[in-house]
């Protein structure tokens, strides 16, 4: 093989490579509205591959069941609300202001939203297909939040009478309600500002 070969080969792949992961987003983001528009039970693979243009056939190329696309949606949900709300930081104030961001940002999706608290009650069932994501994210979300109120306690911005970990725990709890709340009345509820008012009443600083 020639090295221009070898080149036009390289590059070949890459643009294989590149219609492909177009492709998978093409799907996630129809499987995204198709499980937001008749839950998860309902939608079914066809009319996500409807969507996409493609074949079911083709679209198990991707993902060979229907809980592997699940998986990578709630992934993606996931990914887009990381953008908002910086977990991983050692900076709790800017924690703290990003959820109240990602309710703001919740707001303009409501599909998605849906799709979650629907999501999030069948998945009580330990058979349900999305009952260990939930779980460990749960786990994951409440430890991080509570790790940022620690850092908060530290600095002496927690009222007194709040632990971190009842912090974390009302603040996860503040959030899914005012998501359940706002799907039956959009207009009574304002989700980032009802979540800014009550952790100004756990921390001192302004959020």
């Amino acid at each position: 093989m020639t090295q221009a070969e070898a080149i036009r080969g390289r590059g070949k792949a890459r643009g294989t490579y590149a219609k492909t992961g177009l492709k998978k987003a093409a799907i996630l983001d129809a499987a995204l509205a198709v499980f937001a528009k008749s839950g998860y039970r309902s939608g079914s693979i066809r009319e996500v591959a409807e969507n996409v243009g493609m074949s079911e056939a083709g679209l198990l190329h991707h993902f060979p069941n229907k809980s592997a696309l699940l998986s990578a949606v709630l992934d993606l949900r996931d990914q887009r609300s990381y953008e908002f709300v910086p977990l991983d930081s050692t900076d709790p104030h800017r924690a703290l202001r990003g959820l109240v961001a990602l309710a703001r940002y919740n707001a303009t999706i409501p599909g998605v939203v849906e799709l979650y608290c629907v999501l999030s009650a069948e998945a009580t069932s330990p058979d349900h297909p999305a009952h260990e994501y939930f779980v460990n994210r749960y786990q994951w979300t409440h430890g991080h939040i509570a790790s940022h109120f620690a850092r908060i306690e530290a600095l002496g911005e927690l009222r007194p009478g709040v632990t971190p970990a009842s912090a974390a725990s009302q603040t996860v709890a503040m959030m899914d309600g005012l998501q359940v709340q706002w799907l039956l009345d959009r207009d009574s509820v304002d989700m980032s500002a009802e979540l800014a008012a009550f952790l100004s009443t756990i921390v001192t600083f302004e959020i």
